[in-house]
């Protein structure tokens, strides 16, 4: 298969990553679903969508018709079958749990035609640990966008060992249509790049912040003014959810087995508060009140 034959797209998970996906999707020119099995998340996403669509119309990113086109080629559904039956490409983006991603991939082995290239989001997990529960791994690939991917021009694309150079190029190929940089990591690991370079980082953060070195809000003051990251590590997790980190932590360490690899103990506390950042209002930080709390 080529980029050409590419024509119909679904995404499935309906959360902060998978309904801007299928808005750039939609955007790009493809026939998209967006599928969740929680239907007042597919609300939710509408009603998002709509709103960052209109600002980008009063800001000229683009025109009333293409934001009504691209609303016309998007639809919302809660029945997986309905998404991807007739879908050249499929992209997961549900929660960052290798268990529900297999799930939801030995169904795509039975819903999604034998042609078609199935990605994962995931942020960590690499696909050969998902592509065994079909029976066409050579069409399994990592595509990461990066939170918030209307806006981040980045996607992961990354190979395992049975997966083909031709799923590769229509991955790679599938960005550009879609006016993103797509960089291709020949080798699988854990993390990939970007999100390796973020957990030293995130880690050391933690350390310091947990052995009284320095206050949190301290710490993302001096990664902004020393270091010139246009956000700290602790606003960074906010931002894309405290619960990603935990999940991602919790995998490697089943992987590793490593007591180092724990999610960290502050980390912990927060997810089991249901603080997660910015999108439950707490976090590291309080958006409670329209601000962040210092």
């Amino acid at each position: 298969m080529n980029i050409d034959q590419v024509q119909k797209v679904a995404v499935l998970g309906a959360g902060s990553m998978g309904h801007q996906i299928s808005m750039l999707c939609a955007l790009g020119g493809y026939e998209t679903y967006l599928q969740d099995i929680d239907g007042k998340a597919l609300d939710k996403a509408k009603s998002t969508l709509e709103s960052r669509m209109n600002e980008w119309v009063k800001k000229n990113k683009i025109t009333e018709d293409e934001k009504n086109t691209a609303f016309s080629r998007l639809q919302l559904t809660t029945d997986l079958e309905t998404a991807v039956s007739e879908a050249d490409l499929v992209i997961e983006a549900v929660v960052e749990k290798l268990d529900v991603k297999r799930e939801i991939f030995s169904k795509l082995e039975k819903l999604a035609p034998k042609h078609a290239v199935l990605a994962t989001n995931s942020s960590t997990i690499v696909n050969s640990k998902i592509a065994d529960v079909t029976t066409r791994p050579e069409k399994v690939i990592n595509m990461h966008f990066f939170f918030p991917p209307l806006v981040m021009d980045c996607v992961e694309i990354v190979k395992s060992d049975q997966t083909s150079d031709e799923t590769a190029q229509v991955a790679m190929a599938f960005c550009e249509r879609l006016d993103r940089t797509g960089v291709l990591l020949e080798k699988e690991i854990y993390g990939f790049i970007a999100n390796r370079l973020l957990f030293a980082l995130s880690n050391e953060a933690i350390y310091l912040y947990e052995n009284g070195y320095a206050d949190f809000k301290d710490i993302d003051l001096i990664a902004k003014k020393a270091l010139s990251h246009p956000l700290g590590p602790f606003e960074l997790a906010d931002l894309s959810g405290i619960d990603v980190g935990y999940y991602a932590n919790l995998q490697l360490y089943e992987e590793t087995g490593d007591s180092k690899d724990k999610p960290a103990r502050s980390i912990e506390e927060k997810v089991k508060q249901g603080n997660l950042g910015r999108k439950t209002g707490r976090g590291w930080y309080d958006y409670t009140k329209g601000a962040v709390m210092k």
